[in-house]
């Protein structure tokens, strides 16, 4: 199932597994002003989904569902209730079902019915459950969500969990039920899928022998600047890898792959600058898949050779895959398989249609971030193993949102209101923007990688602590960087600081937007100020506050941003990124298809970004329940020894607060004790400015 942990989300609807507990939270003041319909960034309260469900409907399994997702992200359950001090509180009670209303479908739309309907906060809550009957075979189920615990981006994914618990139930392996045929998130009104065919859209041609063209969007152009300035460094070229255990055809493989090709424009998409840039869509691409035998290549060589050769941006095809055989144990031969003259030399790459018994494959999946994030890849390979199944051909053939309608939804914003927002979010004041003392010269080069761990324990205490608070581990993680910046930066009266947070760029009125491969994710500065008088539950609303606000104009570049800022080329407002890897998985249902083939598939990893920020923090849960953090870094800029300081410093704080730190302990008392001693030292360096996009 889906984990809702967005980066840099607003309250977030979930206490993380094991944070069942009914209670109360208190409103912050954004919370409030929505309340008084004073919000200056929403024109409705509320987020409303519609899910297309066709075939037999399961009701008892329905309502289970809408049960497990509530007790999974208590919040959801909250209902008004007034504060002993005066303001509202939100009343927690995860034990609940909710409640599922039953209509018969009639003229207008379902979600036109229902939008502008209000929610009764203080009996139904802040979730209210529309099943809409078109007939026996066709439902339309509703869900209506108040802004107060889920923004866009958060109901995305808690949307993602829900169609998991349904599809699967309980039992993976279980008859299917009735399946979901479409999604929509009519906040605002919608793209239409057909305006990509009409007058006036950015990919419109002339001639039907004309290529496509689309403009790039000024967070591709900064990045495309950057990366063409550092070509043949592996900047931007991202990595991720996952272990595929039984039988492998690669000849099925190449196949699904290049059906996946076939469907995504994205795809068969390049870049053009002669005269501007421009992106061009090609008709046509092949899959570019190569599969080494077991020994012939070092892991370690191969991705560091395949991150240094990149991609030629001028040619469409910007993902590759690579598989690698692992070695097979001692005396595992399995009978039949006998080498004998015919087979290929160690140093060959197998052959295409070679079919694998009990064996381990690790699949390495190349892209150029210019084009994708991780988001798309994901999305990518849900569609990847339903072709492999399929005997290597995407099934249907349904019409999807893709990177034309984003540039025609991009074409469309109006950049006033985001420029006067992030005009006064970013502020005249110099932040504090490194999370280490001056030093010297490191005397490496490359890039780095430290990590550590929060056990299960740890992390699940974490995220408990968090839910009383209204907060997410990724808030968490903000405000434990914020104090490493302040501590840092020497300052000791209130000062703001400055850092990256990685958001999905998903929480846009766009329909099925979190199934759109394409180059959506972003990196918004953060900055906050922080006042050593305060504790750490008002540092955790004031990050909260920041995320709620900028959430309307996350689809805005960095150098947008900076350019907005006032400031100099020279002037930086961020030298960190914290990136939360939250990101669409496989569902149950798939896993058990391929474990009927005898295919079992580990988690992709990421490898980590090479990117302009000499420090990126990725935390990213794993499948014990744990924290995995890891430090990638700039070498010449911040030393293996000072990062890997620099990363348990995180994990300590992190462990720390949920047991040590209560409503009396001041940020002054956390940061005095971090000793100098304890603190990573970082060099000066001339880390460019994203570049400034043409207006």
């Amino acid at each position: 199932m889906t984990k809702f942990q967005p980066p840099g989300a607003p309250p977030a609807a979930t206490a993380g597994p094991g944070a069942d507990e009914a209670g109360t939270v208190p409103l912050t003041e954004q919370q409030l002003a929505l309340l008084r319909r004073a919000h200056p960034h929403d024109t409705s309260p509320n987020q409303v989904f519609a899910i297309d469900l066709r075939g037999p409907l399961d009701d008892r399994e329905l309502r289970s569902a809408l049960a497990r997702l509530v007790a999974r992200h208590p919040l959801l359950s909250a209902r008004l209730a007034p504060g002993p001090d005066g303001p509202p509180r939100l009343h927690l009670d995860p034990a609940r079902t909710p409640r599922l209303e039953r209509r018969t479908a009639t003229g207008h739309p379902p979600t036109e019915d229902e939008a502008g309907q209000e929610l009764d906060l203080e009996h139904t809550g802040v979730l209210r459950t529309v099943l809409v009957a078109h007939g026996p075979a066709h439902h339309t189920l509703l869900l209506v969500m108040h802004r107060l615990v889920a923004d866009g981006e958060c109901a995305g994914l808690l949307l993602a969990d829900l169609l998991d618990a349904y599809e699967h139930g309980e039992n993976p392996a279980a008859a299917p039920r009735a399946f979901i045929a479409h999604t929509t998130t009519p906040r605002a009104a919608p793209d239409h899928p057909a305006a990509a065919n009409s007058p006036g859209h950015p990919h419109e041609t002339s001639g039907p022998a004309a290529p496509q063209t689309l403009p790039v969007a000024p967070r591709q152009h900064a990045l495309l600047l950057d990366a063409l300035a550092h070509h043949g460094t592996g900047r931007y070229v991202e990595q991720l890898f996952w272990h595929w255990h039984g039988p492998l055809d690669t000849d099925r493989f190449t196949a699904a792959w290049q059906s996946v090709f076939d469907r995504e424009t994205v795809l068969r998409a390049a870049f053009d600058w002669d005269r501007h840039p421009r992106i061009v869509l090609h008709d046509q691409v092949t899959a570019d898949v190569v599969h080494h035998r077991a020994g012939t290549l070092d892991w370690d060589d191969l991705l560091h050779q395949d991150r240094l050769r990149g991609f030629d941006l001028r040619a469409p095809g910007l993902l590759r895959a690579t598989l690698l055989d692992e070695p097979r144990p001692t005396g595992d031969t399995p009978t039949g398989d006998t080498p004998t003259s015919d087979t290929p030399a160690d140093d060959e790459p197998r052959a295409t249609g070679d079919t694998e018994r009990a064996t381990s494959t690790r699949v390495l999946i190349t892209f150029h971030h210019a084009l994708l994030d991780h988001w798309s890849v994901s999305v990518l390979l849900q569609e990847f193993y339903r072709a492999y199944l399929a005997d290597g051909l995407l099934p249907g053939s349904e019409r999807r949102p893709d990177i034309r309608d984003y540039a025609h939804w991009l074409a469309r914003q109006d950049t006033a209101p985001a420029r006067a927002f992030w005009s006064a979010a970013t502020g005249p004041a110099t932040p504090a923007t490194r999370p280490a003392l001056p030093g010297p010269a490191t005397g490496q080069t490359g890039w780095g990688r430290a990590q550590t761990r929060l056990s299960r324990t740890e992390a699940g205490r974490l995220r408990r602590w968090a839910a009383t608070r209204a907060a997410t581990e990724s808030s968490m993680l903000q405000a434990v960087w914020a104090l490493l910046l302040y501590r840092t930066g020497g300052a000791h009266g209130p000062a703001p600081v400055g850092f990256g947070v990685s958001v999905s760029g998903r929480g846009i009125a766009l329909d099925a937007v979190e199934r759109l491969p394409g180059l959506l994710a972003n990196a918004l500065p953060v900055i906050v100020r922080i006042d050593p008088d305060h504790s750490m539950p008002r540092l955790l609303a004031q990050l909260r506050d920041q995320a709620i606000d900028m959430a309307a104009y996350e689809w805005v570049s960095t150098a947008q941003i900076h350019e907005w800022s006032g400031r100099g080329a020279d002037e930086k407002l961020l030298e960190s990124l914290i990136v939360f890897e939250n990101r669409p998985r496989t569902s149950p249902a798939l896993d058990a298809a391929l474990a009927a083939h005898d295919i079992r598939v580990g988690p992709p990893q990421t490898l980590g970004l090479h990117s302009a920020f000499p420090i990126t923090l990725l935390a990213s849960p794993d499948t014990d329940g744990g924290l995995l953090l890891t430090a990638v870094h700039d070498r010449t800029r911040i030393s293996d020894t000072d990062a890997g300081r620099l990363i348990g410093l995180c994990a300590r704080l992190l462990r720390e607060l949920p047991s040590t730190h209560d409503e009396s302990t001041t940020i002054a008392d956390i940061v005095a004790a971090l000793p100098d001693t304890d603190l990573p030292r970082m060099t000066d360096g001339t880390a460019p400015v994203p570049h400034t996009p043409p207006t």
